[in-house]
């Protein structure tokens, strides 16, 4: 005689196989009796599944969806294609910016039997992931690794290398996982400079544990630090703009991968962004098109009206011949 978890577990598949079961039909298939069969389906419904019944001798039980997620039932191949799913889900950020996708797959890697995580591991050595033209590659293994290590809240070890190839280690703090459409992001605290720092996932060599439990104390946002690190952080020259438009319209006028964008208000935002040098950045700005401000340095600010006065003289003569012949040997045709 199976046990009542087994029974239990038999029933939710029986259940999930077809639309409809009648409580005979059930109780033949598990040998057990219709009283039996009864009180199981009252313990599921305990466990929050939802399950519909319609009285009489012709009535029988079928399965919807409940108001809560109750534990599933998986075979191996449905558990393996799930793992698959989630995993290409996590690598391609289909699902967008959120780790659902990521914890999920975390999750399950954590409780699936060995025969179907070693068959996963196969298919992760045997297989390239293929990014897009310009993204960056990153092992599932990898991704996984660092998700586990934000969950841990333990200080970590961390082997990393920057953009010019410099190998360096540090003690870490992790926190969170950002994805920002093109790359993931791991945010954590560095130990040493005692400040947060945003480290691209795919430039990670190694994370050892090192089993020192920490509490983080007011971490911050690690969406907005990957975006300010990642607007400002590659270049020599920064400016911060004030645009008259709400947050969600400054983010359509400058994407978060090229500024970091704060609200000023329900009707302004402030938006810091970086630039090879002054010049540049007024070529950029004059660009958008929009009304802005130039809050900071004043090297942009400068470099901004001289463009713009330029533009202005360009076209202040209608007469394209009278234009031609004033510019001096110093200006550009």
């Amino acid at each position: 005689m199976i046990s009542a978890s087994a029974r239990l577990l038999r029933l939710v598949s029986l259940l999930a196989a077809r639309p409809s079961w009648t409580c005979g039909e059930l109780a033949d298939r598990m040998a057990v009796t219709d009283r039996t069969v009864r009180r199981d389906i009252a313990k599921l419904r305990e466990l929050g599944y939802a399950i519909e019944s319609d009285p009489g001798p012709w009535g029988g039980y079928r399965l919807r969806a409940g108001s809560r997620v109750p534990p599933l039932i998986l075979d191996d191949e449905e558990a393996f294609a799930v793992a698959v799913g989630l995993r290409e889900a996590a690598l391609s950020g289909a699902l967008g910016g959120d780790q659902a996708a990521l914890s999920a797959l975390l999750k399950l890697r954590q409780v699936l039997p060995q025969r179907i995580a070693d068959r996963l591991g196969e298919m992760d050595a045997a297989f390239v992931h293929t990014p897009r033209p310009g993204e960056p590659q990153i092992t599932p293994g990898m991704l996984l690794e660092l998700a586990a290590a934000c969950r841990r809240g333990e200080r970590a070890r961390l082997s990393y290398h920057d953009r010019e190839g410099r190998a360096t280690v540090r003690d870490v703090d992790p926190y969170r996982l950002v994805h920002t459409g093109r790359r993931w992001y791991f945010v954590a605290r560095d130990v040493t400079r005692d400040e947060w720092r945003t480290f691209r996932a795919d430039r990670v060599d190694h994370l050892q544990p090192t089993g020192h439990p920490v509490e983080l104390v007011d971490p911050p946002d690690p969406a907005l630090l990957v975006s300010r690190s990642v607007a400002t952080g590659p270049y020599p020259l920064n400016t911060t703009i004030r645009i008259p438009v709400p947050m969600d319209r400054a983010l359509q006028l400058i994407p978060s991968t090229v500024g970091a964008h704060r609200p000023e208000g329900p009707d302004a935002t402030i938006v810091d962004i970086g630039g090879p040098d002054a010049d540049g950045l007024a070529r950029y700005l004059l660009g958008l098109a929009t009304p802005l401000r130039v809050l900071s340095p004043e090297a942009v600010r400068q470099a901004l009206l001289r463009r713009t006065q330029e533009l202005f003289e360009d076209n202040a003569n209608d007469l394209p011949q009278q234009r031609h012949c004033t510019r001096t040997s110093a200006e550009p045709p």
